[in-house]
């Protein structure tokens, strides 16, 4: 018996962008987390707690791959049951994916000395232990994201998310402001946020209404370990994300000192946003791949690709002529015009944009081969562009042309990701039939 399930149905171009643009607008939001907290924490608390804000974020990083590698490796396992019409396996699934990550947080209850000195230290514990508190709805939020667009109702979860970022916002003014709260209220402001996606699906998937729903799960050992498989390069994109972010800030203030820390900052918080949109389309057509590659159909998947090749390719072209238009006012909004920081921002940000016509086919074939199952090729792809590749070009290039060579190093690196991705695509395109 067949269920209906709009990740079913023939997509065309238009369609498809419709269908994942839900998920676009939530990887958005997700992304401005930090952005919104380090903007209100700078403005009105200090530079010692934005400060405590980048060392505490590491660990968050590691919550983030955590629940990104079961949502979206969970959500294509998911997704194939139900295009081999096994419905009823799909749901007993999804449950004990929940169920898992849920015990996994709770059983591990980490506090953590993240490196802070003298200074930094009661605004990291203060920050950390707030963050804390909510890091269980950020995990249930990750893998929800994910899920709603296996469901077939990515809406749902673009409002939920849209909710919890404009809830993040106005709640980090009140409690930073009015409140006076300091680095708490944002951490507190943070914490409500992520628990509006996660209490949404809870609710939405305790109905059975819904394609997915909770049921009574059974013990299936190999579907947990090989959703942690098939999304560990998600996982491993985050995780790099926090040590790559690091050796940045160590390089650039070597170099030029906390004006460069700064102008590097300003320019990675850029780079949440554009990059959040190849993401978001990924994830968001990720369930479309999954659903016609357990049901066979190889004539869908390779129109499906076709468009998807067409659409990343317009937003690489789109995000850099974007990036070169905002980037007097991106800087300006971490720091005044005029000041080193702003010139240093301005500088490197058309040499570090050139990235963006690189990194959106090596980020869709990262999520197209963990939709296919493939967490191998998928992880091969992600942990060589996200970490591999940029953590050499770091190690070389700047003791070569200096700071031009950090601003270089990201470039460099999604270009040799890119050429990996297409090799990848090319040995695997008579396997998947794409």
């Amino acid at each position: 018996m067949t269920e209906n399930n709009s990740i079913s149905k023939d997509f065309n171009f238009l369609s498809l962008l419709w269908f994942s643009i839900p998920t676009i607008i939530m990887m958005v939001f997700t992304s401005i987390y930090t952005t919104v907290d380090g903007i209100f924490v700078s403005q009105f608390v200090g530079t010692n707690a934005l400060s405590a804000i980048n060392i505490v974020y590491p660990f968050v990083f590691i919550i983030y791959g955590v629940g990104i590698m079961l949502g979206t490796g969970g959500s294509a396992i998911i997704a194939t049951r139900m295009g081999e019409g096994k419905y009823d396996e799909a749901r007993e699934n999804f449950t004990l994916i929940v169920i898992a990550i849920l015990g996994f947080v709770f059983r591990n209850g980490i506090v953590t000395i993240l490196g802070a000195n003298d200074a930094l230290m009661e605004y990291c514990v203060d920050y950390f232990t707030f963050i804390l508190v909510g890091l269980p709805a950020l995990m249930l939020q990750l893998m929800f994201q994910s899920f709603f667009v296996a469901s077939g109702k990515p809406h749902v979860g673009m409002a939920a998310i849209i909710s919890a970022g404009i809830a993040n916002i106005v709640l980090d003014y009140i409690f930073i402001v009015p409140f006076n709260m300091g680095i708490k209220g944002a951490a507190i402001a943070t914490s409500i946020g992520y628990c509006i996606p996660a209490v949404t699906g809870l609710v939405f998937f305790s109905s059975k209404k819904s394609v997915l729903h909770f049921t009574k799960p059974k013990w299936n050992g190999m579907v947990l370990w090989y959703s942690c498989f098939n999304g560990s390069s998600e996982m491993v994109t985050n995780i790099a994300a926090g040590i790559i972010a690091f050796m940045f800030n160590i390089i650039m203030m070597h170099l030029l000192g906390e004006d460069g820390v700064a102008a590097i900052t300003i320019v990675l918080y850029s780079q949440f946003l554009f990059t959040a949109i190849f993401l978001g389309f990924s994830e968001g057509v990720a369930p479309v791949i999954s659903f016609n590659h357990g049901a066979g159909n190889t004539d869908r998947i390779k129109k499906i690709f076709k468009i998807c090749i067409t659409i990343i390719g317009g937003c690489s072209v789109l995000s850099i002529v974007f990036s070169l238009a905002l980037m007097n006012d991106i800087a300006a909004i971490f720091a005044p015009v005029g000041s080193k920081a702003y010139e240093l921002s301005i500088h490197g940000f058309p040499i570090f944009s050139m990235n963006y016509i690189f990194a959106g086919l090596s980020i869709y074939a990262s999520a197209m081969f963990t939709a296919f199952s493939n967490g191998k090729v998928s992880a091969i792809i992600s942990f060589l562009r996200t970490f591999a590749f940029i953590a050499v070009c770091l190690a070389i290039m700047p003791n070569i042309i200096g700071v031009d060579g950090v601003w270089l190093a990201v470039p460099v690196a999604e270009f040799l990701g890119f050429i990996i991705s297409a090799v990848f695509l090319f040995k695997y395109r008579r396997r998947y039939g794409y």
